[in-house]
Protein backbone atom coordinates (compact mmCIF):
# COMPACT_ATOMS: atom_id res chain seq x y z
CA UNK A 1 0.00 0.00 0.00
CA UNK A 2 2.77 2.58 1.12
CA UNK A 3 4.31 1.50 -2.52
CA UNK A 4 1.58 2.43 -4.48
CA UNK A 5 0.94 5.50 -2.73
CA UNK A 6 4.66 6.84 -3.25
CA UNK A 7 4.16 6.30 -6.99
CA UNK A 8 1.30 7.90 -7.16
CA UNK A 9 2.81 10.64 -5.36
CA UNK A 10 5.47 11.05 -7.07
CA UNK A 11 3.68 10.45 -10.68
CA UNK A 12 1.26 13.75 -9.25
CA UNK A 13 4.66 15.85 -7.96
CA UNK A 14 6.44 15.10 -11.68
CA UNK A 15 3.48 16.31 -13.20
CA UNK A 16 2.81 19.46 -11.33
CA UNK A 17 6.22 20.50 -11.40
CA UNK A 18 6.50 19.98 -15.53
CA UNK A 19 3.24 22.33 -14.94
CA UNK A 20 4.70 25.19 -13.43
CA UNK A 21 3.99 27.67 -16.15
CA UNK A 22 0.76 27.03 -15.87
CA UNK A 23 0.18 26.41 -12.51
CA UNK A 24 2.35 29.27 -11.39
CA UNK A 25 3.14 27.38 -8.46
CA UNK A 26 7.16 26.97 -7.96
CA UNK A 27 8.47 24.06 -8.97
CA UNK A 28 11.21 24.19 -6.29
CA UNK A 29 8.60 24.33 -3.57
CA UNK A 30 6.79 21.06 -5.01
CA UNK A 31 10.21 19.27 -4.67
CA UNK A 32 10.76 19.87 -1.28
CA UNK A 33 7.04 19.02 -0.27
CA UNK A 34 7.40 15.97 -2.60
CA UNK A 35 10.81 14.52 -0.85
CA UNK A 36 9.32 14.90 2.62
CA UNK A 37 6.46 13.58 2.37
CA UNK A 38 7.90 10.60 0.57
CA UNK A 39 10.03 10.15 3.26
CA UNK A 40 7.03 10.37 5.85
CA UNK A 41 5.63 7.35 3.79
CA UNK A 42 9.20 5.23 4.32
CA UNK A 43 9.24 5.58 7.89
CA UNK A 44 5.44 5.02 8.20
CA UNK A 45 6.08 2.00 6.00
CA UNK A 46 9.15 1.27 8.05
CA UNK A 47 11.50 0.11 5.36
CA UNK A 48 14.55 -1.35 6.28
CA UNK A 49 17.12 1.30 8.37
CA UNK A 50 15.69 4.68 7.51
CA UNK A 51 18.48 6.49 9.48
CA UNK A 52 21.31 4.95 7.51
CA UNK A 53 19.84 5.51 4.43
CA UNK A 54 19.37 9.05 4.82
CA UNK A 55 23.06 9.22 5.83
CA UNK A 56 23.58 7.57 2.77
CA UNK A 57 20.97 10.04 0.37
CA UNK A 58 22.31 12.80 2.53
CA UNK A 59 26.27 11.99 1.77
CA UNK A 60 25.51 11.58 -1.99
CA UNK A 61 23.45 15.36 -2.66
CA UNK A 62 25.98 16.64 -0.52
CA UNK A 63 28.10 16.04 -2.95
CA UNK A 64 26.19 17.36 -5.78
CA UNK A 65 25.15 20.31 -4.15
CA UNK A 66 28.37 21.62 -3.10
CA UNK A 67 30.36 20.55 -6.55
CA UNK A 68 26.97 23.06 -8.41
CA UNK A 69 27.42 25.43 -5.66
CA UNK A 70 30.88 25.76 -6.09
CA UNK A 71 30.58 25.70 -10.21
CA UNK A 72 28.16 28.07 -10.23
CA UNK A 73 29.92 30.92 -8.11
CA UNK A 74 33.16 29.84 -10.29
CA UNK A 75 31.17 31.24 -13.35
CA UNK A 76 29.80 34.21 -11.57
CA UNK A 77 33.30 35.22 -10.82
CA UNK A 78 34.18 34.54 -14.90
CA UNK A 79 31.19 37.00 -15.12
CA UNK A 80 32.45 39.29 -13.05
CA UNK A 81 35.89 39.34 -14.23
CA UNK A 82 34.81 40.09 -17.97
CA UNK A 83 35.87 36.81 -20.06
CA UNK A 84 32.21 36.49 -21.80
CA UNK A 85 32.59 40.15 -22.66
CA UNK A 86 35.87 39.54 -23.78
CA UNK A 87 34.47 36.54 -26.01
CA UNK A 88 31.70 38.96 -27.30
CA UNK A 89 34.11 42.09 -28.35
CA UNK A 90 36.37 39.62 -29.95
CA UNK A 91 33.75 38.19 -32.39
CA UNK A 92 32.38 41.84 -32.96
CA UNK A 93 35.86 42.73 -33.54
CA UNK A 94 36.10 39.55 -36.43
CA UNK A 95 32.87 41.40 -38.03
CA UNK A 96 31.58 38.27 -39.39
CA UNK A 97 28.20 37.77 -41.36
CA UNK A 98 25.07 36.91 -39.07
CA UNK A 99 25.46 32.92 -39.94
CA UNK A 100 29.55 32.70 -39.24
CA UNK A 101 28.49 34.14 -35.69
CA UNK A 102 25.72 32.25 -35.45
CA UNK A 103 27.88 29.13 -35.84
CA UNK A 104 30.93 30.64 -33.96
CA UNK A 105 28.29 30.94 -30.71
CA UNK A 106 26.54 27.49 -31.32
CA UNK A 107 30.29 25.99 -31.00
CA UNK A 108 31.57 28.25 -28.08
CA UNK A 109 28.33 27.16 -26.13
CA UNK A 110 29.01 23.27 -27.19
CA UNK A 111 32.66 23.42 -25.41
CA UNK A 112 32.15 26.00 -22.94
CA UNK A 113 29.46 23.49 -21.37
CA UNK A 114 31.72 20.64 -21.27
CA UNK A 115 33.45 22.53 -18.23
CA UNK A 116 30.31 24.60 -17.29
CA UNK A 117 27.11 23.49 -15.97
CA UNK A 118 24.48 23.09 -19.52
CA UNK A 119 22.04 26.08 -17.61
CA UNK A 120 24.44 28.24 -16.76
CA UNK A 121 26.54 27.87 -20.37
CA UNK A 122 23.02 28.48 -22.13
CA UNK A 123 22.53 31.55 -19.84
CA UNK A 124 25.73 33.08 -20.80
CA UNK A 125 25.94 32.50 -24.18
CA UNK A 126 21.79 33.45 -24.83
CA UNK A 127 23.37 36.90 -23.25
CA UNK A 128 26.18 37.06 -25.85
CA UNK A 129 23.67 36.25 -28.81
CA UNK A 130 21.10 38.57 -27.68
CA UNK A 131 23.46 41.47 -28.66
CA UNK A 132 24.51 39.76 -31.96
CA UNK A 133 20.78 38.76 -33.16
CA UNK A 134 17.27 39.99 -32.76
CA UNK A 135 13.78 38.73 -33.54
CA UNK A 136 13.48 35.23 -35.07
CA UNK A 137 17.16 35.30 -35.18
CA UNK A 138 17.66 35.29 -31.83
CA UNK A 139 14.79 32.75 -31.36
CA UNK A 140 16.75 30.48 -33.49
CA UNK A 141 20.09 30.95 -32.15
CA UNK A 142 18.34 30.26 -28.61
CA UNK A 143 17.17 27.06 -29.87
CA UNK A 144 21.04 26.14 -31.21
CA UNK A 145 22.55 27.25 -28.00
CA UNK A 146 20.09 25.04 -25.85
CA UNK A 147 20.82 22.32 -28.07
CA UNK A 148 24.52 22.58 -28.18
CA UNK A 149 25.14 23.28 -23.98
CA UNK A 150 23.24 19.95 -23.41
CA UNK A 151 25.16 18.08 -26.16
CA UNK A 152 28.30 19.99 -24.85
CA UNK A 153 27.69 18.70 -21.59
CA UNK A 154 26.59 15.51 -22.07
CA UNK A 155 30.24 13.75 -22.62
CA UNK A 156 31.80 15.74 -19.48
CA UNK A 157 31.78 14.50 -15.99
CA UNK A 158 31.12 17.79 -15.34
CA UNK A 159 28.86 19.71 -17.88
CA UNK A 160 25.66 17.74 -16.75
CA UNK A 161 24.04 17.31 -13.83
CA UNK A 162 22.94 13.87 -14.42
CA UNK A 163 26.31 12.76 -15.47
CA UNK A 164 28.05 14.92 -13.00
CA UNK A 165 25.69 12.62 -10.13
CA UNK A 166 26.27 9.12 -12.20
CA UNK A 167 30.41 10.01 -12.32
CA UNK A 168 30.32 11.37 -8.31
CA UNK A 169 28.65 7.94 -7.81
CA UNK A 170 31.59 6.29 -9.45
CA UNK A 171 29.41 4.78 -12.13
CA UNK A 172 32.08 5.51 -14.89
CA UNK A 173 35.09 7.38 -15.36
CA UNK A 174 36.32 10.37 -17.10
CA UNK A 175 37.88 8.78 -20.07
CA UNK A 176 34.67 6.43 -20.35
CA UNK A 177 32.40 9.51 -21.10
CA UNK A 178 34.84 11.47 -22.79
CA UNK A 179 35.50 8.26 -25.31
CA UNK A 180 32.16 7.20 -25.46
CA UNK A 181 30.08 9.92 -25.28
CA UNK A 182 32.15 12.85 -27.35
CA UNK A 183 30.87 11.36 -30.94
CA UNK A 184 27.21 11.40 -30.23
CA UNK A 185 27.63 14.43 -28.82
CA UNK A 186 29.39 15.91 -31.52
CA UNK A 187 26.83 14.69 -34.28
CA UNK A 188 23.79 16.30 -32.15
CA UNK A 189 25.65 19.56 -31.80
CA UNK A 190 26.97 19.47 -35.32
CA UNK A 191 23.19 18.35 -37.43
CA UNK A 192 21.33 20.50 -34.92
CA UNK A 193 23.21 23.92 -35.81
CA UNK A 194 23.95 23.12 -39.68
CA UNK A 195 19.96 22.58 -39.38
CA UNK A 196 18.75 25.61 -37.73
CA UNK A 197 21.81 27.88 -39.34
CA UNK A 198 20.24 27.44 -42.58
CA UNK A 199 17.12 29.43 -41.26
CA UNK A 200 19.51 32.58 -40.14
CA UNK A 201 19.20 35.84 -42.31
CA UNK A 202 21.69 38.26 -42.31
CA UNK A 203 19.24 41.34 -41.81
CA UNK A 204 20.43 42.11 -38.46
CA UNK A 205 22.58 45.03 -36.83
CA UNK A 206 25.07 43.94 -33.70
CA UNK A 207 24.55 45.65 -30.67
CA UNK A 208 27.54 47.61 -29.64
CA UNK A 209 28.11 47.90 -25.99
CA UNK A 210 30.30 49.63 -23.72
CA UNK A 211 32.78 47.18 -21.85
CA UNK A 212 35.90 47.23 -19.87
CA UNK A 213 39.48 46.55 -20.71
CA UNK A 214 40.83 43.14 -19.13
CA UNK A 215 43.77 43.90 -16.81
CA UNK A 216 46.58 41.72 -15.35
CA UNK A 217 44.74 40.97 -12.33
CA UNK A 218 41.28 40.38 -14.51
CA UNK A 219 43.61 38.02 -16.35
CA UNK A 220 45.03 36.25 -13.10
CA UNK A 221 41.38 35.80 -11.36
CA UNK A 222 40.09 34.35 -14.80
CA UNK A 223 43.10 31.64 -15.47
CA UNK A 224 42.98 30.19 -11.88
CA UNK A 225 38.94 30.05 -12.93
CA UNK A 226 39.49 27.88 -15.44
CA UNK A 227 42.54 26.18 -14.09
CA UNK A 228 39.71 25.33 -10.75
CA UNK A 229 36.94 23.39 -13.21
CA UNK A 230 40.51 20.62 -13.84
CA UNK A 231 41.04 20.23 -10.56
CA UNK A 232 38.38 17.64 -9.89
CA UNK A 233 40.23 15.11 -12.41
CA UNK A 234 43.05 15.67 -10.31
CA UNK A 235 41.26 14.73 -7.24
CA UNK A 236 39.89 11.46 -8.54
CA UNK A 237 43.21 10.60 -9.24
CA UNK A 238 43.91 10.90 -5.65
CA UNK A 239 41.40 9.64 -4.78
CA UNK A 240 39.30 12.59 -3.07
CA UNK A 241 35.90 13.66 -3.77
CA UNK A 242 35.54 15.56 -7.09
CA UNK A 243 33.97 18.33 -5.37
CA UNK A 244 37.47 19.16 -3.34
CA UNK A 245 38.93 20.53 -6.29
CA UNK A 246 36.18 23.20 -6.97
CA UNK A 247 36.55 23.67 -3.02
CA UNK A 248 40.54 23.92 -3.94
CA UNK A 249 40.35 26.55 -6.63
CA UNK A 250 37.49 28.58 -5.11
CA UNK A 251 39.27 28.90 -1.62
CA UNK A 252 43.03 29.72 -3.82
CA UNK A 253 40.65 32.35 -5.54
CA UNK A 254 39.25 33.81 -2.64
CA UNK A 255 42.60 34.43 -1.21
CA UNK A 256 44.01 35.96 -4.14
CA UNK A 257 41.34 38.26 -4.90
CA UNK A 258 41.37 39.45 -0.85
CA UNK A 259 45.38 39.84 -1.28
CA UNK A 260 45.37 41.66 -4.39
CA UNK A 261 42.22 44.06 -3.01
CA UNK A 262 44.56 44.92 0.20
CA UNK A 263 47.24 46.31 -2.18
CA UNK A 264 44.72 47.55 -5.17
CA UNK A 265 41.72 49.23 -2.86
CA UNK A 266 40.60 51.34 -5.84
CA UNK A 267 40.28 48.70 -8.07
CA UNK A 268 36.72 48.67 -9.52
CA UNK A 269 36.78 45.19 -10.33
CA UNK A 270 38.20 43.99 -7.09
CA UNK A 271 35.48 46.18 -4.95
CA UNK A 272 33.46 43.35 -5.06
CA UNK A 273 34.16 39.86 -2.39
CA UNK A 274 33.41 36.90 -3.09
CA UNK A 275 30.75 37.02 -0.94
CA UNK A 276 28.55 38.63 -3.22
CA UNK A 277 29.20 36.34 -5.92
CA UNK A 278 27.33 33.50 -3.49
CA UNK A 279 24.54 35.50 -3.56
CA UNK A 280 24.06 35.45 -7.09
CA UNK A 281 23.78 32.14 -7.37
CA UNK A 282 20.83 30.00 -8.27
CA UNK A 283 20.27 28.88 -4.94
CA UNK A 284 16.73 28.06 -6.12
CA UNK A 285 17.51 25.57 -8.38
CA UNK A 286 19.99 23.89 -5.63
CA UNK A 287 16.82 23.33 -3.64
CA UNK A 288 15.35 22.31 -6.69
CA UNK A 289 17.70 19.75 -7.05
CA UNK A 290 17.56 18.73 -3.43
CA UNK A 291 13.87 17.50 -3.18
CA UNK A 292 14.43 15.87 -6.54
CA UNK A 293 17.16 13.81 -5.19
CA UNK A 294 15.37 13.05 -1.77
CA UNK A 295 12.33 12.33 -3.13
CA UNK A 296 14.27 9.75 -6.08
CA UNK A 297 16.04 8.01 -3.16
CA UNK A 298 13.03 7.47 -1.03
CA UNK A 299 11.78 5.52 -4.11
CA UNK A 300 14.93 3.94 -4.61
CA UNK A 301 14.87 3.21 -0.22
CA UNK A 302 11.17 1.50 -0.62
CA UNK A 303 12.28 -0.48 -3.65
CA UNK A 304 10.57 1.11 -6.26
CA UNK A 305 13.30 1.87 -8.84
CA UNK A 306 14.60 -1.79 -8.07
CA UNK A 307 11.75 -2.87 -9.41
CA UNK A 308 11.45 -0.60 -12.66
CA UNK A 309 14.83 -1.14 -13.64
CA UNK A 310 14.18 -4.86 -13.32
CA UNK A 311 10.84 -4.50 -15.59
CA UNK A 312 12.90 -2.26 -18.69
CA UNK A 313 16.06 -3.88 -18.23
CA UNK A 314 15.36 -7.32 -17.06
CA UNK A 315 18.15 -6.58 -13.82
CA UNK A 316 19.10 -4.68 -10.89
CA UNK A 317 21.80 -2.53 -10.95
Amino acid sequence: MITILSIAIFLLGYIAISQEHILKVSKTSISLLLAVVLWLLVVLGQHGQVALALVESAGEIFSLIIFLLSAMTLVEILTHYGLFDYIYIKLLKLKLGDKSQFFIIALLAFVSSAFLDNLTTTIVFLQIASRFFSGKNLLRSASAIVIAANAGGAFSPIGDVTTTMLWLANKFTTQTIITQAFIPSFTVFLVSTLLIGKSIVADTKDRVENTRQLGKIEWFVISLCLFSFLLPLFMTIVHLPPYFGLLLGLGIIWLVVDLARLQRPNSTSLSISIEKFFQKTDIASLYFFIGILLAVSALRHIGVLDVISHQVFTETP
